[in-house]
């Protein structure tokens, strides 16, 4: 359990000061974290309002604060280029999360194009029947993109990173939480770039 613990925290820390230099993206992570505490929350009550929630809300702010805010050029600070951070990155890198956010966009438009998903589902009755259909197919998007990656990190890593991994995101709404509280004032007092990132 040690160990376990140990790589936790060691793959949390390399996030944090590998992706998380910006001060608006840190908020961001405040803002995702606080919403999907919420939707942990809401998710045994109605799972396709917390999926709405995490996705609507928490995914897009987070994303948005890694695709548009955080510095891609040469980390100075921890002496490694961006191309280096994508290439050792544990989980979604930039890449894998284009890949991820266009399937999350996706699913709507094929909803909205074929509501009954070919008859595998019952015909929404109005825009909120749909909007539930997108927020479970929502969930089962975050299911399997946590379940595909721990899986294929078990066989280029190993069964522990792939394990840790899957907790770290599971748990990340809570270690954000705490970690990005300040960021928000920071921001307003004018800072951009935290530089408390070196190893």
């Amino acid at each position: 359990m040690t160990g376990f613990r140990a790589q936790l925290a060691e793959q949390r820390w390399d996030d944090h000061r590998y992706y998380h230099h910006s001060l608006i993206n840190q908020s961001l992570h405040f803002i995702s974290a606080c919403t999907f505490l919420v939707a942990y929350l809401i998710l045994f009550v109605d799972p396709a309002v917390a999926s709405l929630l995490a996705w609507g809300v928490a995914m897009t702010s987070r994303q948005a604060g890694h695709f548009f805010f955080e510095p891609k050029g040469f980390d100075h600070e921890n002496g490694v280029s961006h191309e280096y951070k994508e290439e050792i990155k544990v989980g979604y890198n930039l890449f894998r999360k284009y890949i991820l956010m266009g399937i999350w966009a996706a699913i709507p438009v094929v909803l909205a194009i074929e509501p009954t998903l070919f008859g595998t589902l019952i015909r929404p009755d109005g825009f909120e029947a749909y909007l539930r259909h997108v927020g479970i197919g929502w969930l089962f998007l975050g299911v399997i993109a946590i379940a595909f990656r721990t899986t294929q990190l078990f066989f280029v890593r190993d069964v522990e990173t792939g394990l840790v991994w899957a907790t770290k995101i599971v748990t990340e709404p809570f270690s954000d939480f705490k970690l990005y509280r300040a960021a928000p004032i920071r921001l307003l007092k004018g800072e951009r770039i935290d530089t408390r990132h070196a190893g």
